[in-house]
């Protein structure tokens, strides 16, 4: 009885942990997609990327429009260092995505 207990307690904890995880990582991506990547610091940072790349895709040569993040500062959205970005066109950015799997919704 106190064994069953204990495993249930443990999966409900396994459970829990996962929801907040989960909740957590949507506030998150919320943030990210609707406040960070709208505001004049990311077009400021996203214009410094594009001009120092003459705004041309570093995976194609192509013209690129778009920034790519090679990392992403998890618990300092905003900080990431200009290093970590680079000029993309369209396609190639969505094929990075494709290749990581996380393919923006």
């Amino acid at each position: 009885m106190e064994i069953l207990m204990l495993l249930i307690i443990t999966a409900l904890v396994a459970v829990v942990g996962r929801w907040r995880f989960e909740v957590k990582r949507k506030y998150r991506r919320d943030y990210y997609r609707n406040v960070y990547l709208k505001s004049d610091a990311w077009q400021r940072k996203r214009y410094v990327v594009l001009k120092r790349d003459n705004w041309t895709c570093v995976y194609c040569g192509g013209h690129a429009t778009q920034v790519h993040h090679l990392k992403y500062a998890r618990l300092n959205i905003g900080k990431e260092p200009i290093e970590w970005l680079v000029s993309v066109c369209k396609r190639c950015h969505r094929d990075q995505h494709q290749q990581n799997g996380d393919l923006p919704s």
